[in-house]
């Protein structure tokens, strides 16, 4: 399981959870944030911190926010898994699905 972050985050970009993240798992997009599935251990301390409560644990993510999933998906099988954001610096981009709002 994993952590997702979808659409109250879209133009926020408050970087609060990244502070709290203790693997690195959380992408800088040019709207938004991103959780890296693979890398993340579904600790939990992003979500509260969260000034927008745009973070949801994977079995409570609401179908409204199902497009999120899928857009963090398909974002990360592009780029894979770069092993930390910090060191990877922003993405530069959106899953298409952020870019089209």
């Amino acid at each position: 399981m994993t952590y997702i972050i979808g659409a109250a985050c879209v133009d926020v970009l408050d970087r609060s959870c990244i502070e709290e993240c203790p693997v690195d798992c959380i992408y800088e997009g040019e709207r938004m944030l991103y959780i890296q599935p693979d890398e993340c251990v579904d600790c939990g301390a992003c979500e509260p911190v969260c000034p927008v409560e745009a973070i949801y644990y994977e079995d409570d993510l609401p179908e409204s926010e199902e497009k999120f999933r899928t857009a963090a998906t398909q974002l990360f099988s592009e780029i894979g898994s770069p092993g930390g954001a910090c060191a990877f610096g922003p993405l530069k981009r959106d899953a298409a699905v952020v870019a089209s709002l």
